[in-house]
């Protein structure tokens, strides 16, 4: 079908002529027809989405895509759940059993929770998604990565001290430090609450004392090295504090004389020294304590009396015998 022709009459010529738009005119035409075909297009989705509240397929499949992975992460922390309890079981048994075995310092957990610290290492996954779910799994993980890590270097330490574990025996202090014979000695002192015989007052007393005469032998109650060697006129007078390892310690206190020195390896039954009455003491006795981790415990614990003298004796010949009185190396360097 043939387009219309428009045709306008000219006063001129007195006739009718065909009508022709000038280039400026259609420019105008199309320009206007595509605004109003794009406003009508926005007018479309506005209705569409926001009145209607309808979403458009390319929406509906990211959606999808979007609670597919969703339900992956959701997955993945459902996972870590199980994972960290596990860790969380572990780290307990390691403290409570493992390494309170071997007398090793818990880890606190401020090691094991620790973060990772200085630059927004996560700051790429600030737009990645609104509700953070992914920024926050990822952070997670971290943590329980860091976690697993400090586990294992654990495990790693306590696993090198099990190969030890023969030497642990001998470090335990688990004899008692002066002769059993009965005759030479008395319990004046027990560990815990006493009537101060200075000030007349409840105190602590933080050991146990064996009373006897100046001079008798004062023997080291497990391996170890001397850790200190103190002359002091108060306080415990002359002292030696043997560190047996293993998170164990010994203090031999109000000597009369010191026969090792600051350094010295040291085998259980060796002499160190002899009982006196130097410090603060109000009679000739040793003052003896068993420090674990920091702390004093009950001796009570660790030795025993019924032990006859001539069974402490042999083991005392035996020790002397067999062993020598070495610097230790670390206090080798020290000196130098």
């Amino acid at each position: 079908m043939a387009a219309k022709r428009k045709y306008v009459f000219n006063n001129r010529t007195l006739s009718y002529e065909e009508a022709k738009d000038s280039r400026l005119s259609g420019f105008w035409r199309s320009a206007i027809l595509f605004v109003a075909s794009l406003g009508m297009s926005v007018l479309y989705f506005w209705i569409y989405n926001s009145v209607l509240g309808l979403e458009t397929p390319k929406q509906i499949l990211l959606q999808k895509a979007n609670d597919r992975w969703c339900s992956k992460i959701e997955l993945l922390n459902s996972r870590m759940d199980n994972y960290e309890s596990t860790l969380e079981a572990l780290a307990l048994r390691d403290d409570d059993i493992y390494r309170s075995i071997f007398g090793m310092n818990e880890i606190s957990q401020e090691v094991r929770n620790a973060g990772f610290g200085g630059v927004n290492r996560y700051q790429w996954l600030d737009n990645a998604d609104h509700d953070g779910l992914m920024k926050s799994t990822v952070m997670r993980l971290d943590v329980l990565t860091k976690k697993a890590y400090v586990q294992s270097k654990s495990f790693d330490e306590v696993a090198l001290l099990s190969r030890r574990a023969g030497d642990m025996a001998s470090c335990i202090p688990a004899i008692s430090p002066v002769s059993t014979d009965k005759t030479k000695y008395r319990l004046s002192s027990s560990f815990g609450y006493r009537t101060d015989p200075f000030t007349k007052k409840s105190k602590f007393h933080s050991g146990v004392d064996f009373a006897m005469k100046p001079g008798n032998p004062v023997y080291a109650t497990g391996d170890g090295v001397v850790e200190s060697v103190k002359f002091e006129f108060f306080g415990y007078g002359n002292s030696v504090v043997i560190d047996h390892g293993f998170g164990y310690k010994t203090r031999y206190a109000h000597l009369k004389s010191i026969s090792v020195m600051e350094g010295m390896t040291l085998k259980r039954g060796e002499c160190i020294g002899q009982t006196g009455n130097s410090g603060r003491s109000s009679g000739p006795h040793l003052h003896y304590e068993v420090i674990y981790k920091g702390r004093q415990i009950n001796p009570y614990n660790y030795y025993d009396l019924t032990i006859s003298p001539e069974e402490y004796q042999s083991m005392v010949r035996e020790t002397e015998a067999t062993s020598e009185k070495i610097l230790h190396p670390s206090h080798k360097r020290q000196k130098k």
